[in-house]
């Protein structure tokens, strides 16, 4: 594990049960390339949840060494999620606390502009970016013909690949993490389980799973989370939704509603800020639910009280060693990484009020099966219809 990678996991895990401590773990503005003046702040100011103008950023990362420029598009649903694109800034703000960074981000409202903002970025002069970074699986189709057309630009793109030698591509196995999030919903189903404001009911046998466009990605975090449930008990059955879209609270809200009125105890979501209506959904049903991409008992603390865990992806990590590749003149364009479990690339995290009400002996369950999947024991499918 590099310096960094040490460093931002015992940041993110400080004070937080996290299963094993080896496991680590989806608004607008474009680029101004037509001479639209930037805004320009401090590399410590807060996520901002959006808006019309892009943020071009210096680094306090020092003066020494040449400055590494680097450009950010965003996923749909912007800065200010809680979950994906905040986790992708964080990376972003350690390279340029760590390094001579200067940076511009960009939030798409849809998939449409990923191509405009990509191009924008990669065939800007003033200044020129040294990398773009592509964040989110629906950038791979622009992406795919963008990168092609500037060969000497560098790319990345997350949790996606693009087969060009100028594009370094990082995924994740989260249906690794999403099998631990459904052993933990199963085990605490199966009892009678109260924290907080909420409680499970022991003869339900029924849960929940909110996820966002509906793609082969987001159906890893379905597969996994369905493996798992079916791993701790067999008579168990998982309600799956897809909204169509990751920032569409109300839709992650009606559906979470349906599941719980339905039965269902806890409720896992894939949805980015979708997802957001997921939580708001429990808090007034008075049941559970399990965040993802970050550590949502803290990105939405507000929803503190329903937020059981988290399932983690180092989206953040992925962000950072690409930049500190770079500025280190070893950028591996070509390359694919996939993080999981044994790589500290994904990981099941406990909320930070819920968690120390989790019973032993289900966190002992959940950790067995962790280091099942890390030892070859456990394989996780990556397709629902397998589970």
């Amino acid at each position: 594990m590099s310096e960094f990678d040490r460093r931002t996991f015992l940041k993110t895990t400080a004070g937080l049960g996290v299963v094993g401590l080896g496991g680590i773990a989806g608004c607008t503005g474009g680029p101004s390339g037509d001479g639209d003046e930037d805004t320009t702040t401090e590399s410590t100011t807060e996520d901002t949840g959006g808006g019309d103008e892009d943020t071009t950023t210096e680094s306090d990362g020092g003066d020494e060494g040449d400055v590494t420029n680097v450009g950010m598009v965003y996923a749909t649903g912007g800065l200010g999620d809680g979950s994906f694109n905040d986790q992708a800034q964080q990376g972003l703000l350690a390279a340029a606390d760590d390094f001579n960074v200067e940076y511009q981000e960009t939030q798409p409202d849809e998939a449409a502009q990923f191509g405009n903002f990509q191009q924008q970025l990669a065939g800007s002069t003033d200044p020129d970016y040294d990398l773009v970074s592509c964040i989110g699986f629906l950038q791979q189709d622009s992406l795919s013909q963008t990168a092609p057309q500037y060969p000497d630009q560098d790319f990345q793109i997350v949790d996606q690949t693009v087969d060009e030698p100028n594009v370094a591509s990082y995924t994740f196995r989260e249906h690794e993490g999403s099998f631990l999030a459904g052993v933990l919903a199963t085990e605490l189903s199966s009892m009678d389980f109260s924290a907080a404001e909420s409680s499970t009911a022991s003869d339900s046998t029924n849960l929940g799973f909110v996820g966002g466009i509906e793609s082969a990605l987001i159906k890893k975090f379905e597969a996994g989370f369905k493996a798992g449930v079916k791993y701790t008990n067999e008579n168990f059955d998982v309600s799956t939704s897809y909204t169509g879209s990751f920032n569409d609270p109300t839709a992650g809200q009606e559906a979470a509603l349906s599941m719980y009125s339905s039965g269902a105890d806890i409720v896992y979501h894939a949805s980015g800020n979708t997802g957001t209506g997921v939580f708001q959904a429990a808090q007034e049903k008075g049941r559970f639910a399990i965040g993802v991409d970050r550590d949502q008992s803290v990105t939405k603390e507000s929803y503190a009280d329903v937020i059981l865990a988290s399932m983690v992806k180092r989206v953040d990590t992925a962000v950072y060693n690409a930049i500190e590749a770079k500025v280190n003149g070893e950028y591996p364009g070509g390359s694919q990484e996939t993080l999981g479990l044994p790589e500290e690339g994904v990981a099941l995290v406990y909320g930070q009020q819920l968690g120390s009400e989790v019973p032993d002996d289900v966190q002992s369950t959940v950790a067995d099966a962790r280091q099942g999947i890390i030892d070859g024991d456990i394989e996780v499918p990556t397709d629902p219809s397998n589970v």
